[in-house]
């Protein structure tokens, strides 16, 4: 999805025009750039967290030349997805994994009883 498709939703959900549309989309990801410029977290419920990561400075290499070439330190964006749009994404491994081992955890074998094959 692009952001042309984002704001064609945004507008399509309400009676809004295209120009209120960019205007909401424009608006939450400027508020989004804001927090992270001011080191601050954004937490959405239900959808997760953008927060910004420090990197230490360490040497890299030019791919061309092969020449070491050191790159400084510096603060990097990173998104965390809640549990909620994992289980969304992922809806097999959501509530079948969670069954399984439960239930594995909380089966007893007799051993004079085995289970039947």
């Amino acid at each position: 999805m692009t952001k042309a498709d984002l704001v064609d939703h945004v507008t399509a959900l309400g009676d809004l025009t295209r120009r209120d549309g960019e205007v909401i989309v424009e608006t939450l990801f400027d508020s989004i750039i804001d927090a992270l410029k001011a080191n601050d977290k954004v937490e959405v419920r239900g959808f997760g967290s953008f927060r910004s990561r420090q990197r230490k400075p360490r040497t890299g290499r030019n791919p061309k030349t092969g020449e070491s070439v050191a790159v400084p330190a510096k603060r990097v964006p990173y998104f965390k997805p809640s549990k909620e749009l994992r289980d969304l994404v992922n809806p097999g491994e959501a509530n079948g994994a969670k069954r399984s081992n439960a239930a594995s955890a909380h089966a007893v074998v007799d051993v004079h009883h085995p289970p039947a094959m």
